[in-house]
């Protein structure tokens, strides 16, 4: 098992880690959290030994291999399928020493030990990782090279993982998957043979993949078990406690000090006073953890235009003569909640260009309101910030005409206080810089919102901020994120970009996820003979879902009617039909006739909801 055994550590002076201690026994699955800046990826270089400890030590069991991704494979000529085999090392030997061995006994005792490592699936092993982390039969014989560094990052971590270390630690691998990956490293997981240890932000990994938490906070190590909800659980629970016990205390100390006031001039009551001083002395003070400030983000409203805010009609999109996604007849209007889904290469990044202008359509028609603003985040885009430049300079180069206290109040309403809108961004932590980014990118108050993961570096504290803020927000949001608990708090539309497609995915994302995760397995050879079974009656999730489907189409067609009734009136005023007002009658009567058909497609939507919500209660 893992021990840490009373460690502390310092950083420049600063103390990061005072006393902490934890077990993990051997075998078992542990997720690592805290908030930013606490230390846990300093902690992995503690148990990894490539810092020095100030006290106390970190046991690890004698031949264990410690495994991890500390840094991209290089960008070498290397194909992917050979990096990932070359990193179980005892294989590569024994493979390199079977080549040039003469002695018999000595290639006999190699068989050996190569068949005991089960080395020959290991390239099997191999692909079957580098398929689960997105890779196709093709690019495993690509180079290195041919590869970015975040597809590295994903070969770095097919690496680990093939090599099977007794400890795996791994620090956000999410960060770096997509939705399908992030959902096959988290099965994997639960499978691994060995033990685990992984820092991540992920609520859904950490409740599906560990059956344990080891919680960093206030410089010492508590350990729960259970998975992150079972934790949370706890942690408030305790805190209840201790909430209560504190206040206990209070009132007791303010009877013996009230005491020890009245009667400690009296002769004949001093002995008594003297008493309940050692006993106010004795008492330890019951400490109650802080509460955090609370994680927030606030974005700007826009107005309320006319549906849809953004239209398709025949849409095929691509780069130069390539065309990626065809025949596309989309509808976008400003209540939307949209996740793409889809597997890497797809085309989900196409789509997200072209409906925030980055990108021309090669054919067909899109029509977007005049007024429509776009606000676009993407990883890169955090990558591309001006490191030498404060958070305050950007905003003032984005708005000087704003006084620098309203742009100091926008930096607050997105968690960066005083300190960090003078610090220069290559100083701030990751999370921080996600954060300047997301301000920018909704700081022209967006209609339609479109976010390429976002929670990568956020804390869960600050994810849960993000769905609260996007749940309040008055514009569309499309959102590509690994983070099932973002996406299945946020979006109530699901779209699937397959195959040079993009169709609605009318199940939701727990179908989704067991689709991806059955894809490899076999088929149940009973229903192939028997043929397709009864379908069953949806589950009571399921049935919500559409419950709450049928209230939005609803809802959406009260909101038309609405603007329909507004519209009706203004056109009822006599004076809009004199013949100096002739062009604004003819704005007018177009902007009626876009709501009346808007009004009929949100009634169809509507009677479909209804009807497939009546179908499945009948089942």
């Amino acid at each position: 098992m893992l021990r840490i055994n009373d460690i502390s550590y310092s950083v420049e002076g600063r103390l990061l880690i005072d006393h902490a201690t934890a077990v993990i026994p051997t075998g078992h699955k542990v997720g690592l959290v805290g908030r930013n800046g606490t230390g846990k990826t300093t902690l992995f270089k503690l148990i990894r030994g490539e810092l020095h400890l100030d006290t106390g030590d970190v046991a690890i069991p004698r031949g264990w291999k410690i495994g991890g991704v500390s840094q991209e494979v290089p960008g070498n000529e290397v194909n992917l399928l050979d990096t990932v085999l070359a990193a179980d090392t005892e294989r590569a030997a024994l493979m390199a020493e079977a080549q040039e061995a003469a002695d018999a006994h000595r290639i006999a005792e190699i068989q050996t030990r190569l068949a005991d490592i089960d080395a020959w699936s290991a390239e099997a092993r191999a692909s079957t990782i580098l398929k689960g982390l997105g890779f196709t039969d093709e690019e495993m014989r690509m180079p290195c090279s041919a590869f970015s560094g975040g597809w590295r990052m994903r070969v770095a971590l097919a690496a680990v993982l093939f090599s099977q270390p007794d400890l795996l630690l791994l620090d956000e691998p999410t960060n770096y998957l997509d939705l399908e990956g992030a959902l096959w490293l988290e099965a994997y997981l639960v499978r691994y043979p060995h033990t685990v240890v992984i820092v991540s932000h992920d609520r859904e990994l950490l409740n599906r993949s560990v059956g344990g938490i080891l919680h960093l906070e206030d410089k010492k190590l508590t350990y729960y078990t259970g998975n992150y909800d079972n934790f949370a659980r706890q942690r408030a629970e305790k805190r209840a406690l201790m909430v209560n016990a504190a206040k206990k205390q209070d009132a007791r100390r303010a009877h013996l000090q009230s005491f020890v006031d009245r009667f400690k001039a009296k002769a004949s009551k001093a002995k008594q006073a003297q008493s309940r001083v050692k006993m106010l002395e004795k008492m330890e003070t019951i400490r109650v953890p802080e509460d955090a400030a609370r994680t927030v983000f606030t974005f700007p409203e826009p107005e309320e235009l006319s549906p849809p805010i953004i239209a398709t009609e025949g849409v095929a999109v691509g780069y130069g003569n390539h065309i990626v996604l065809h025949d596309l007849n989309l509808r976008i209007d400003q209540d939307d909640r949209i996740a793409l889904l889809g597997r890497n290469g797809e085309g989900k990044s196409t789509l997200a260009k072209l409906l925030s202008g980055r990108l021309d359509a090669a054919r067909g028609n899109l029509v977007a309101s005049s007024k429509l603003r776009i606000g676009f985040f993407a990883q890169h885009q955090v990558d591309e910030l001006r490191v030498e430049e404060t958070p305050l300079q950007h905003l003032l180069r984005e708005r000087p005409e704003e006084g620098q206290a309203k742009l100091r109040a926008r930096l607050a309403g997105f968690g960066l206080m005083a300190a960090q809108a003078e610090t220069e961004v290559g100083r701030l932590s990751g999370g921080q810089k996600a954060r300047l980014s997301l301000l920018l990118a909704t700081l022209p108050a967006p209609h339609l919102l479109i976010l390429d993961e976002p929670t990568n570096h956020l804390d869960i504290e600050s994810r849960e901020a993000l769905v609260e803020a996007l749940t309040a927000y008055t514009g569309a949001v499309i959102l590509v994120s690994h983070d099932m608990h973002l996406l299945s708090m946020v979006a109530d539309r699901l779209w699937l970009v397959k195959g040079g497609r993009v169709k609605p995915y009318e199940d939701d994302l727990q179908a989704y996820r067991a689709m991806l995760l059955s894809v490899d397995r076999p088929a149940d050879k009973s229903t192939e003979k028997s043929g397709a079974p009864k379908p069953a009656r949806p589950a009571r999730e399921v049935l919500l879902a559409m419950r709450a489907e049928a209230r939005k189409c609803e809802e959406r067609v009260d909101k038309i009617n609405d603007m329909r009734d507004r519209l009706a009136k203004k056109l009822a005023d006599p004076a809009l039909y004199e013949e100096a007002r002739r062009g604004e009658l003819e704005t007018w009567n177009r902007k009626y006739a876009e709501v009346m058909e808007a009004l009929e497609r949100a009634e169809a939507m509507w009677m479909a909801a209804l009807d497939k919500l009546e179908k499945a209660e009948a089942a």
